[in-house]
């Protein structure tokens, strides 16, 4: 989906809400992934029209949820869908070069990122993981309401970090609830 003015934001969070729509009553995945366009996509690049920074949970499969083709989404994924230096490299990347201009923060339903940073005790690196949800989340016991906090956390250093050099950017949290298959856009 090429992008052409900076209100393209809107027109790829329809794709994202349309592909949500056909995912959730799938039995297999409906991108394209087909020869023809990984041969197109090798010899003219990617295009794509979001980006996903989603948790690393098996569950959440960012091309999958949005029915998405070959090339359609730039996804990050780390777990808990936390904000480091190398995700925001990578989202100015795919800002600065590959045009994109919706930058979406998925968290989803029954993330054990957040029930560990709930419960506390994580060790070696998985603590630094745990460590910046719980600075997001501060006391909040409730997974559901942890696992806002902790998106709307995610977006907020996203925007602060990134806003100034790409104002026409669209930067929005999104929960995937892992029963329903149904994505929650905080527009």
């Amino acid at each position: 989906m090429e992008q052409t003015n900076q209100n393209s934001w809107i027109t790829a969070l329809q794709s994202l809400k349309e592909g949500n729509a056909r995912y959730i009553d799938a039995q297999k995945s409906n991108g394209d992934i087909s020869v023809q366009l990984r041969l197109t996509t090798f010899r003219n690049g990617q295009k794509p029209y979001a980006i996903i920074l989603s948790c690393s949970d098996s569950r959440v499969m960012p091309e999958s949820i949005f029915s998405a083709n070959l090339g359609d989404l730039f996804v990050i994924r780390i777990a808990g869908n936390v904000i480091d230096s190398a995700a925001l490299a990578s989202i100015e990347y795919a800002l600065s070069s590959l045009g994109a201009q919706l930058v979406v923060v998925m968290g989803h339903t029954g993330c054990g990122a957040v029930k560990s940073a709930i419960s506390g005790g994580a060790t070696n690196n998985v603590k630094f993981i745990t460590d910046k949800i719980r600075l997001a989340i501060r006391d909040e016991q409730d997974d559901c309401a942890a696992c806002r906090l902790n998106v709307d956390a995610c977006v907020n250093e996203v925007v602060q970090t990134l806003s100034t050099n790409y104002p026409t950017a669209k930067i929005m949290g999104a929960i995937y609830h892992t029963d329903s298959g149904k994505v929650r856009f905080f527009e």
